[in-house]
This record gives structure tokens, C-alpha cells and sequence, in this order.
């Protein structure tokens, strides 16, 4: 956990709202310290709907749910509704007199889940001292409530938390009286953990309803130094899992050793010409379509304060697979393994050689990448190292003309491309410059972040610029079992929302 080396570090700073925003701010910041226990609770409620987007009859209470939760914040409600998708949860709040529209973009749909690796139930959130991995004790959901505490459940942290976070925003300035200086639009998707399969549709279908000055994605985890941060843009996404073959059934190590050949070394080094010990693609062509960092960009990556060593400490690690620091390698491409499957290990395992081995390789794109120029250049790749590319299981006339096989099967959705906005959009350097003043000019902005959202679909169809204010801890667990959520990072979130609604 990296809160135990903060106290060693220069890197936080307290919640010191600038005087311009001091009246509304700190009005927020009372109600929600007198209002926490009402907060977790109605987190905890919205925490409790499982939200697996395959799950029609969940999604749609979720749906429901929310749009009461934004009906009760003062804001105007409806879904959205596309054939054969999950609505999409659409709020607005028009203020008289302003001139500027904010969009915000939230998933309410998470990951599915495997509830024998969790160590409480995923749909029923429960409250600990810390994180599992760090032995976090259970304790009651009842205030006062220290923030260095986390509520765990599924979604909690991704993404469920930006919900609670606007809304609590909301009502504290209601309570205060306080009008947000920008229009205020909410779209709420429902399946983005499954892809966003139907984004494009549900921006064409209804774009005449989504128009906005810029879209404020609240998704992702913060900067590991817990320090606020704004992000610029996302990587792409694409995957493809690859067989190669050796006999038509296995074969008894001991006769066939040596002379039949094995699937598991053929994959291992059919992988290892592609990726390089450092990270680096060996693929011919990979790099040629990505756009050099700008001066502005490199620079925002050098002000940032280095947290690799504490990092590499914390993962238990002696230290990263690069010599570059942590926010200049996820700007760069990446191909990851996410597994691989062969034959048995330990008490399982038996002398013999299996037939097949298979990967699952992730890719992660930058500007300006494109999916299918990359396909093209991967499959050149494994045609260059002798195998033959088939997309189903060999048939025998494959077996007899190639001497080796590889399967390549691409992910269904196509994948997509990496998205960033300038950091000199109008804008963005407003919202920038607000959350600096707000954050004692401690503000860190990045290019982009490691993982992927479907940002460019709302660049192509609305042409609206973009960026992310991430909210969740970094060590959320985002994905996997006990996913959890800090509760500092909620009442900042709160904060925040708040300094933006009435400071731009």
C-alpha cells in the first residue's frame, strides 16, 4: 500500500480550495462531512444491483436506480433506448444564463465476476480498515467513518463511485443554494465493460440531443501518488488468441521426446519474436503509424512526481521490465500476454507431449495506430516465422501441406483506436487551470492513461473533445476480485465535481 510511504513524501497536499472557489466548495465539503453516513449508504444500495451488462433484468434496475438518483439531484431523466441495447442513462440540467455545456460520461455496468476468488460477497458491499492483500479488517458500515477506510463490491471502484460522487455533488449544492455556472448533460452507458458494442448507434441514433462544449469521462484510477489528476487521452484496444499445433493427440514424452514437435516451445518462441524481455514490439511495421509525444507532453510527464520506485516496492517487484518511468511507457504501444494454456502442471501433470498450446495476447494502441494495420502486421510476423495461418482447428489437409500451424482468431469486436486531446484546448485548460488553483498547484496531467475507452467514437460522431478525471484509488483491484473503493477518493470526488459545476 502506498499510503504507508506518503508521510516520507512531498507528493500530498490538502484539500485547499482557492478563494475564488471557497463559498461553494466549502459549503459542499460541510454537508458531505454531515451527511457521510447517508452517502455510503446510498453507495452501498446502488453497490448491492449486480450491473454484469449479459444481465438484462440487473442492468435495467441499475438503470432505474440511477435515474431516481439523478431525479432526486434535480436533474431531468430519460433513457435512452436502441434495439437490441442496454439503455443509456440520459440527464440534463439547463441553467439560465449559461453559455458552456459539460457532458459527463460514466459506466454503470461492470466486469462479471467469480465470487469463490473474493473474500465477501461481491454483491453485498462491505467495509474494511484496508485492502485485503494488506489484511483490512471488516468492520461496520456506520459513521464516523475514517478515509483511509474502503468500501468493497463489485463496481465500487470502476465505475460506479462517479455516480454517487455527482450526485452527492449535486445535492450539496442544492442544499447550498448554489446554481453550477455550465449546463450539465449525463450520459450513463450500460455496457462498456463489454465493449461498448453499441456506443456508435446510441450517439448517431440521438446526437442531436448530446451536443456539448467538451465530455468529461470519469473513469479509470488516479495517479499512484494519490495526487488529483487530469488525463488526456486513452490507448486503443484489439486482441487475438493464437494456437499453434504439433501431433493430433498426445504423445508419451518418453517415446516421442525429441522428434515430435512441441506446441508449448513452438508458442513460447513464436511469442518471444514477437515481444521483446523490455516490453519493446519486435514486429515489423508496429511503430510506423505512432505520433511522437509533443513538447508540452513530454513535459507534463516530467513534472509528474516519480513513484516507480515506491511503485515497484509495493507490487513486489525488484523493479520494472523498462528503463523508462511509469507514465512514459504507457504512452508507447504494448502487447501483452494474458495467458497462456497447455497441457498440466504440479499434481496434474502428466509425461506426455499435448497437441496444442494457446495465448491470449492483448495489444494496446497509441495515436495513430489503427487495428487493422496492426492485424495486417502481426499476421505478416507469424507468416514471416514459418507458420502457415489457419482460423479454424486443422483440418488433416493442413496437417500434411504445413509443417506449422497457427491458428490466429481477433477479437470479435474489431477492437479500437487510442483517442487524446490537445493540451492547449481551450477548455480542457480551463478545467486544468481549476484544478490547479483548487489542488494548491499540485494538479498532475497526463497524455494518456494505460488502459482504453471508447473515446473515439465520440470524437468521430460528435466531434467533441474529450478528456478523463480519473476518481478511484489506483490500487482499486478494478477488474478483479475484492475490487474496492477509498473513501477519500469519494469525498474528494465530491469536491471536485463541485468545483468544476461552479467554476467553469
Amino acid at each position: 500500500m502506498l499510503h504507508r510511504f506518503l508521510p516520507l513524501l512531498t507528493l500530498i497536499f490538502p484539500l485547499v480550495a482557492n478563494a475564488d472557489q471557497a463559498g461553494p466548495v466549502d459549503q459542499v465539503s460541510h454537508w458531505r462531512q454531515s451527511n457521510e453516513q447517508i452517502i455510503v449508504d446510498r453507495f452501498a444500495g446502488l453497490l448491492a444491483i449486480p450491473n454484469v451488462a449479459a444481465d438484462q433484468i440487473n442492468i435495467r434496475r441499475n438503470a432505474a436506480h440511477i435515474s431516481e438518483m439523478l431525479k432526486m439531484a434535480g436533474m431531468q431523466v430519460e433513457l435512452l433506448e436502441l434495439k437490441g441495447s442496454n439503455p443509456v442513462v440520459f440527464a440534463e440540467k439547463r441553467v439560465p444564463g449559461a453559455s458552456k455545456t459539460i457532458m459527463i460520461y460514466i459506466h454503470y455496468d461492470g466486469q462479471p465476476v467469480n465470487p469463490a476468488n473474493w473474500d465477501s460477497d461481491p454483491w453485498l458491499p462491505v467495509m474494511r480498515t484496508d485492502m485485503v492483500e494488506n489484511a483490512g479488517v471488516e468492520v461496520p458500515m456506520r459513521a464516523p467513518f475514517d478515509p483511509q477506510w474502503r468500501i468493497f463490491a463489485r463496481s465500487a471502484g470502476d465505475d460506479k463511485a462517479p455516480i454517487i460522487a455527482l450526485q452527492s455533488a449535486l445535492l450539496a449544492l442544492k442544499h447550498a443554494g448554489v446554481e453550477p455556472s455550465v449546463n450539465l448533460k449525463v450520459f450513463m452507458e450500460g455496457e462498456e465493460e463489454a465493449g461498448s458494442p453499441n456506443l456508435r448507434r446510441m450517439l448517431e441514433k440521438y446526437k442531436d440531443r448530446l451536443g456539448a462544449d467538451l465530455w468529461l469521462f470519469c473513469d479509470g484510477p488516479a495517479h499512484q501518488s494519490r495526487r488529483w489528476q487530469l488525463v488526456y487521452g486513452v490507448r486503443g484496444t484489439y486482441g487475438f488468441n493464437l494456437t499453434v499445433y504439433g501431433a493430433n493427440r498426445p504423445l508419451h514424452s518418453g517415446h516421442y521426446g525429441n522428434w515430435a514437435p512441441n506446441p508449448i516451445m513452438l508458442l513460447t518462441g513464436l511469442i518471444a519474436s514477437m515481444r521483446a524481455p523490455d516490453g519493446m514490439i519486435r514486429v515489423d511495421g508496429f511503430y510506423d503509424q505512432v505520433l511522437p509525444l509533443t513538447d508540452a507532453e513530454q513535459a507534463a510527464i516530467a513534472a509528474a512526481p516519480q513513484m516507480d520506485r515506491l511503485l515497484s516496492a509495493d507490487l513486489g517487484i525488484a523493479g520494472p521490465e523498462t528503463t523508462d518511468r511509469l507514465e512514459l511507457a504507457i504512452t508507447r504501444p504494448a502487447m501483452n500476454i494474458r495467458g497462456i494454456q497447455a497441457g498440466n502442471v504440479g499434481s496434474k501433470a502428466r509425461n506426455v507431449i499435448p497437441p496444442s498450446a494457446t495465448a491470449s495476447i492483448g495489444l494496446r494502441l497509441v495515436p495513430a495506430q489503427t487495428p487493422d494495420y496492426l492485424r495486417a502486421a502481426v499476421e505478416k510476423h507469424i507468416e514471416g516465422q514459418g507458420f502457415h495461418i489457419i482460423r479454424d482447428e486443422p483440418r488433416d489437409e493442413d496437417r500434411q501441406q504445413h509443417d506449422l500451424l497457427a491458428r490466429v482468431n481477433w477479437s470479435p469486436s474489431g477492437g479500437y483506436p487510442a483517442y487524446r486531446t490537445d493540451f492547449d484546448n481551450p477548455l480542457a485548460m480551463q478545467v486544468s487551470s481549476l484544478l490547479n488553483d483548487l489542488s494548491d498547484n499540485t494538479l498532475i496531467q497526463t497524455p494518456s492513461m494505460g488502459g482504453s475507452l471508447p473515446i473515439y467514437i465520440v470524437k468521430e460522431v460528435l466531434d467533441t473533445p474529450v478528456v478523463i478525471l480519473p476518481i478511484a484509488n489506483h490500487d482499486n483491484n478494478q477488474h478483479g476480485a475484492n475490487e474496492n473503493l477509498r473513501l477519500q477518493n469519494l469525498w474528494d470526488a465530491i469536491e471536485i465535481y463541485a468545483a468544476i459545476l461552479t467554476g467553469l
